[in-house]
């Protein structure tokens, strides 16, 4: 944008340098008046072909045929710089556009947000603060754009997300959950029965404004519905009995300057603590975390009840989920230990 700024102002230049230099050799050469000079210098080098002013000598038609030419060349560069302008700015859309999709086609182990509103953006900010890849399915320009100026980075697709067409350009076989926060909860019903159909092992949690809703979503595929009604209630009764047991929690599991975060480990083949007790692991020493608790699976692949508080027997198998609690390096180091 710049570049062009610059360009219009040189050619800006050169129209006041022309005229100016016009009025001067009307006014000095061929001794007119300045208000003739200026007029008759306007409409030569705007070509516009009114009535000279005065009657013309050689030297004053010599004059107006410069400033002609300087006219024409001052319009031609006036064009191209337009033209350039308005096609270099269609190009560099399409370029971005381009630039986009080819970082769509990559991702892969992310999260497809559905709705920029006020919950979307709020899950952003939190996939964000957990350095997770995600992608952001709205429909609406206005949204998207106003998301954008919050999350320069945000991956934004401006589609229809309850069309199965744009779900597959998300990416969804190659996503690790779907998140459906739409303004409707028909249309996060539609979402849900998608993504399903589209991706059965994907881990999808829905939003429901009406708490009859809940149950349908479940129905459709959702993993996960919430209710803000609901869990609004839930909270505050909670901050009214247990005020600090709230408190601790926003600490742990909110994004805004939060020091400790509670997150959960999945433990894969070949991991190096596979097959140990949590105190030949030495997941304490080694990283700094709290392992809160850990589910095991049960020899038919389903995930057993929590084992809250485990002791230093209890073995570290694979496919066991763990509950741990600290800092992010923390939680990043023992990411690395879970992983083959």
């Amino acid at each position: 944008m710049r570049r062009f700024a610059l360009r219009f102002a040189w050619i800006l230049g050169f129209a006041v340098l022309l005229v100016v230099a016009g009025t001067a050799a009307f006014h000095f050469i061929a001794g007119w008046g300045i208000e003739d000079s200026l007029w008759m210098t306007i409409i030569t080098v705007s070509a516009v072909g009114y009535e000279e002013v005065r009657p013309m000598s050689p030297a004053t038609e010599l004059i107006a045929a410069f400033l002609l030419i300087g006219g024409i060349t001052m319009m031609g560069l006036w064009f191209a710089v337009l033209t350039s302008a308005i096609v270099e700015m269609d190009l560099a859309q399409v370029f971005r556009i381009r630039r986009k999709m080819k970082k769509i086609e990559q991702l892969k182990n992310h999260v497809v947000v559905c709705g920029a509103g006020r919950t979307g953006r709020q899950v952003v900010r939190e996939l964000t603060e957990a350095d997770t890849p995600y992608l952001v399915v709205e429909r609406s320009a206005e949204r998207a754009e106003y998301l954008h100026r919050e999350f320069p980075d945000a991956l934004v697709l401006v589609e229809d997300a309850t069309r199965d067409e744009t779900l597959v350009v998300a990416r969804i076989g190659t996503a690790r959950g779907l998140v459906a926060c739409l303004s409707q909860d028909t249309d996060n019903l539609f979402v849900c029965l998608s993504a399903r159909d589209l991706q059965p092992n994907l881990n999808i949690v829905a939003r429901a404004y009406d708490e009859q809703t809940m149950q349908k979503l479940y129905i459709a595929g959702a993993d996960h519905v919430v209710s803000p009604n609901l869990t609004g209630g839930i909270r505050m009764a909670a901050m009214m009995l247990r005020p600090e047991v709230v408190s601790f929690l926003d600490v742990v599991t909110r994004g805004d300057g939060l020091t400790l975060r509670l997150e959960e480990i999945r433990i894969h083949a070949g991991s190096t603590i596979a097959g140990k007790t949590l105190s030949e692991a030495r997941i304490p020493q080694k990283t700094g975390l709290i392992v809160i608790a850990i589910r095991h699976l049960d020899q038919r692949g389903r995930e057993g009840p929590w084992s809250y508080n485990p002791g230093p027997q209890e073995e570290v198998r694979v496919g066991d989920v763990m509950i741990v609690m600290g800092n992010t390096d923390q939680i990043v180091l023992l990411h690395r230990e879970a992983q083959p």
